[in-house]
């Protein structure tokens, strides 16, 4: 019995295997994304936390030894000797808080514009060693905020909302350009650009109108700026190397890791093992931690999130330019080709 041909200007269905391949391919996905994002805030802990106890040294010992018997390897603990070397610390980023028992009663300094989730996490750990030290005790210790979150917001939602826009800034600059834009050059020009018009708006969004960053408007952004560049100019020189498959890399390394393991919402020694560090040396950490900087903390403590930004942005600049030598060197070629062909044309 002979089989019917389909319509003319229609096609046969796909076959069934092609189906269950692209099936396969989206559960694989949406895995990966639920990974991705997921992983990191289920498995957030305290861990290597650098904090500060202030006291004599016997008190400040019997704190320490409680602590590390409470939550092992919970805190990195330095000692002072008084309060103001404790807000030192703090302030200059080296340490997110302190507990004080240099005046007899403990007392928790933090900083929750470092990071709201170790403050708290700080706060209650203190809290649960003087009601075992002191069952009589009251229900709370006294806490100081030196460096809080802006009034307007104090739970840092703006701070925390605003990583993965400025993720997507960087990857759309790189995708719109590459669609758009001809030319090697002209596409750095416009991703340089784009980082200093984005980081502009973005900053003037957070700072005037939803009040979540404090600081000098132009050093915050200046940080935003500094981070898309370091996104945007990473994918392009992917992108001018690889093609659809260096944009497809740039994308997943930026969304699928910069992003959950920037520790925005909580503090990179909150995630899990070695992903906190591995998030901070990419352009979502760094410029995370830069921005804290900037606008919590008189800019200190900057040198090594700048250092990374500045080596994305670098590794990007030379991956264009080696991009745009090869095109060069491929029109010379071709041109030259062409320009010879007439004369040996003429001789036959």
């Amino acid at each position: 019995m002979a089989t019917q041909a389909p319509p003319a200007g229609t096609s046969a269905p796909s076959p069934w295997a092609r189906v269950a391949g692209a099936v396969a391919l989206l559960t694989l996905i949406i895995s990966v994304l639920l990974t991705a994002f997921a992983w990191p805030s289920v498995r957030s802990s305290v861990h290597d936390v650098p904090i500060a106890v202030v006291g004599p040294a016997t008190a400040a010992g019997q704190v320490s030894a409680a602590l590390d018997q409470r939550q092992p390897d919970a805190f990195e603990i330095t000692r002072v000797d008084t309060t103001a070397a404790a807000e030192r610390l703090i302030r200059d980023r080296e340490v997110y808080g302190a507990i004080d028992v240099s005046g007899g009663s403990p007392q928790v300094i933090t900083a929750s514009a470092a990071g709201a989730p170790v403050a708290q996490a700080l706060q209650g750990v203190a809290t649960a060693l003087t009601r075992a030290q002191s069952p009589g005790a009251g229900p709370a210790v006294a806490v100081r905020d030196i460096v809080a979150l802006p009034a307007d917001d104090p739970r840092g939602a703006g701070l925390t909302a605003g990583a993965l826009p400025l993720v997507l800034g960087g990857l759309l600059a790189a995708a719109l350009l590459t669609t758009l834009v001809r030319g090697t050059g002209r596409r750095v020009i416009g991703a340089l650009a784009f980082a200093v018009t984005g980081g502009l708006a973005m900053a003037a969004i957070l700072q005037f109108w939803l009040g979540s960053l404090n600081g000098a408007y132009l050093a915050n952004a200046g940080a935003v700026a500094l981070t898309i560049a370091a996104t945007a100019l990473t994918v392009l020189g992917l992108e001018s190397l690889l093609g659809t498959a260096g944009l497809g890399l740039g994308a997943a390394t930026m969304m699928l890791l910069g992003n959950p393991l920037a520790g925005t919402a909580t503090a990179p020694e909150m995630l899990p093992g070695w992903s906190g560090t591995l998030g901070q040396l990419l352009p979502p950490g760094a410029g995370g931690q830069l921005l804290r900087s900037t606008a919590f903390f008189d800019g200190n403590n900057v040198a090594a999130p700048l250092s990374v930004l500045a080596a994305w942005v670098a590794f990007g600049l030379a991956l264009s330019l080696v991009s745009g030598l090869r095109a060069r060197r491929t029109s010379t070629v071709a041109g030259t080709g062409a320009a010879a062909r007439p004369k040996a044309a003429a001789t036959v």
